[in-house]
């Protein structure tokens, strides 16, 4: 049996057509699902003996709302959802002066392992299907009533591990009919799967690519990173420069800070060398701490950008949003309670 809230506009134009209904239907569908729609009992102007019709020929399936917690420091909410075979991931709504941005879980756990990380914990479950990563900003936008503008795929789970479906679900919440998002509002985060930077090039030219880095050389990133045993540093950083030369977008790199691992006046200066002369940012992130990685937050963010600046790198200190319920960058691990 199909499911409808997988199918792309087109996609379901032509699935209107083969069963023997109107095109403009489909149009009438698909604003009705990014409307939030439980089912096809709340779309008002769609016949009833079509809205059997699907019902008898598609799944129409949605997230459950297990849990929803929200920070007294910031207001960041963040969603603890439930898949149709009782899969669980974690989403985060976080408010910013631009609008209101969501950081969205692309996999049911994570099989990259990094070692200050608590997503990857428990390893990997399985991929989430294009409706399943919409869906949370669905939920979302219904428990808050608010308007989600930019999207961030940084939740659980590697985005490129799981490529087609992160792909087809960007273009299902691009689509005007739909939620409308910009390309130009959308970052995808990759620890660093070299082809696939290449693919995001060449299909996404307009998105935001970010790079989970962590460290300038192979043998520190090698000790936080696993994937760093298949693709090096160089590898990398060669790959995100060849996507900003392609498509005249900043590249992004992601820097949590370690103490006494890779928060070193040299660590600065050999990233520094290394991204000198491409199109970049450095997004450091003092780490917000898991219990299980053994690993202490740096207190030299301050000194490590201002040294990445001397150097002429581009360089902030992120925000740290919702770390009072465990909704910081690297924090997201399943609370079931």
């Amino acid at each position: 049996m199909k499911t409808i809230k997988d199918m792309t506009l087109r996609e379901m134009e032509d699935f209107m057509e083969e069963i023997g209904e109107k095109k403009f239907r489909a149009k009438q569908i698909y604003g009705w699902i990014y409307k939030g729609a439980e089912g096809y009992d709340d779309m008002r102007n769609i016949p009833k003996a079509l809205r059997e019709k699907l019902s008898s020929i598609t799944e129409y399936e949605n997230l459950k709302t297990v849990k929803v917690q929200k920070s007294l420091k910031d207001g960041t909410r963040k969603y603890l959802f439930e898949l149709p075979d009782g899969e669980r991931i974690e989403t985060v709504f976080m408010k910013y002066r631009y609008g209101n941005s969501i950081c969205v879980s692309s996999q049911a756990g994570c099989a990259m392992g990094c070692r200050f990380c608590a997503s990857g914990i428990n390893g990997l479950n399985r991929h989430l299907r294009p409706w399943e990563i919409a869906g949370q900003i669905l939920e979302a936008e219904k428990e808050t009533g608010e308007k989600i503008n930019h999207v961030v795929v940084m939740g659980t789970g590697e985005p490129f591990h799981n490529y087609d479906n992160v792909a087809k679900f960007i273009n299902l919440i691009h689509e005007r009919a739909g939620l409308d998002i910009s390309m130009r509002n959308i970052t995808v985060s990759t620890c660093g799967l070299v082809e696939r930077i290449a693919d995001f090039a060449d299909d996404f030219p307009q998105c935001t690519l970010a790079i989970s880095l962590h460290a300038p050389t192979d043998d520190i990133r090698g000790s936080m990173m696993p994937v760093n045993d298949r693709y090096s540093v160089g590898d990398v950083i060669s790959a995100a420069k060849a996507y900003a030369d392609k498509t005249r977008r900043r590249v992004t790199y992601e820097y949590a800070l370690v103490r006494g691992v890779n928060d070193s006046p040299d660590c600065a200066d050999i990233l520094a060398m290394r991204l000198k002369g491409s199109l970049c940012h450095v997004n450091l992130i003092p780490l917000n701490e898991v219990r299980e990685s053994g690993l202490s937050s740096s207190k030299n963010a301050a000194a490590f950008r201002e040294r990445l600046e001397r150097n002429g790198i581009s360089a902030t200190v992120r925000r740290e949003l919702g770390s009072d319920i465990d909704a910081a960058c690297g924090q997201l691990r399943l609370n079931n309670g």
